[in-house]
């Protein structure tokens, strides 16, 4: 294997055949040698557009990070003094010489566009030419009713509950590590989504054979919150800056995360320590250890819960117009897959071979 070695300083950027490994040590801050003093770093930059903007933390490092190594892929040229013609010749490496997937090139797309039109305030020209790595259609995994029980028995609380949830109302896995206390109504058995994909709300359902063991593990978020209260902590992240707005919204019961982590973390934001929610990475490690154990031979993940909640409710009889809403489908087309998923289509088709 050929590594090619880019002296920077004293760091390398090796590129290793399809993949690509950056230095962690080296600075966020690239920019032109001529960059006047007292003004934000361009990707200081970036960040704060993404900001003002509402983005989601997500989508400011993946931005931070697709246009650092745009940059360092043109030897480190300000993306001021570049165009169309560099942008096409690095979207066309990530699909040709990278291998990636179609979703990231996408993404890298995005993250570039943005660079020019909401931090350079510049156009990059006609970006064309770009070799395009195509998305395939790809049907869900979806699980079986006793499979969803065997790979259920091997996950511990709180991981088991969550997967209960997934599984139970149709959630997205961070839709459901998100959930805050008020979001759950044991009296009208709902829940509410707060700002989902798309940033929108919605209302699902909240299994009531999941009530007793919902209000128990409530119990116990209450009384590690009263003991955090105690040490002077208790608070949590509180959207829109409703901080400012409710300054003691932050530590009240209500607005509390129905799965909250084990440890406090700082905010990378304000700095701010407080006490999140679980982790998505620790969640999806338990579901990926759990199908394992199941010996289930699937490559089911913690969506699969959602994919087999849409499917066994169609299989019921539902009408697929209420499973959209459930699932928060913009357009019926998304949830139309899982009829192909159930084989039938529009017609109920029949093989042969079953008479």
């Amino acid at each position: 294997m050929v590594a090619a070695k880019i002296r920077w300083g004293e760091k390398r950027w090796i590129a290793f055949g399809r993949r690509v490994w950056f230095n962690r040590g080296m600075s966020d801050r690239l920019s032109r040698p001529e960059h006047p003093p007292g003004e934000p770093k361009l990707l200081d930059r970036l960040r704060a557009a993404c900001r003002v903007r509402h983005y989601s933390l997500r989508t400011e490092d993946a931005y931070h990070d697709w246009v650092r190594r745009f940059i360092l892929f043109h030897d480190k040229r300000h993306p001021a003094d570049m165009a169309a013609a560099e942008i096409t010749a690095f979207l066309t490496h990530l699909a040709v010489d990278g291998g990636v997937g179609a979703s990231t090139q996408n993404q890298a797309y995005s993250a570039i566009l943005f660079l020019y039109r909401h931090v350079l305030r510049a156009d990059p020209g006609v970006i064309a030419g770009v070799v395009r790595a195509h998305r395939p259609k790809r049907l869900p995994v979806v699980l079986t009713k006793p499979e969803v029980r065997l790979v259920l028995r091997q996950l511990d609380d709180p991981y088991r509950l969550v997967a209960h949830l997934l599984y139970g109302s149709g959630l997205r896995l961070l839709e459901a590590l998100r959930l805050r206390v008020k979001d759950l109504d044991f009296a009208r058995r709902e829940l509410t989504v707060r700002e989902g994909k798309g940033n929108k709300d919605r209302v699902t359902m909240l299994p009531s054979s999941l009530e007793p063991e919902l209000l128990h593990h409530l119990d116990g978020v209450r009384r590690g919150h009263e003991k955090d209260l105690a040490a002077g902590g208790g608070t949590v992240y509180l959207p829109a800056a409703l901080d400012r707005k409710l300054p003691a919204a932050a530590a009240e019961w209500k607005w509390q995360y129905v799965f909250p982590s084990p440890v406090r973390s700082t905010d990378p934001r304000s700095g701010a320590v407080r006490r999140h929610h679980l982790h998505e990475g620790s969640m999806s490690r338990a579901v990926s250890a759990a199908v394992r154990a199941s010996g289930i031979g699937k490559r089911a993940t913690s969506h699969s819960f959602r994919h087999s909640f849409a499917t066994h409710l169609l299989e019921a009889g539902y009408d697929i117009r209420t499973v959209q809403e459930l699932l928060g489908h913009e357009d019926v087309s998304t949830t139309m897959i899982y009829t192909h998923v159930l084989n039938r289509g529009g017609l109920g088709v029949k093989s042969p071979l079953d008479d």
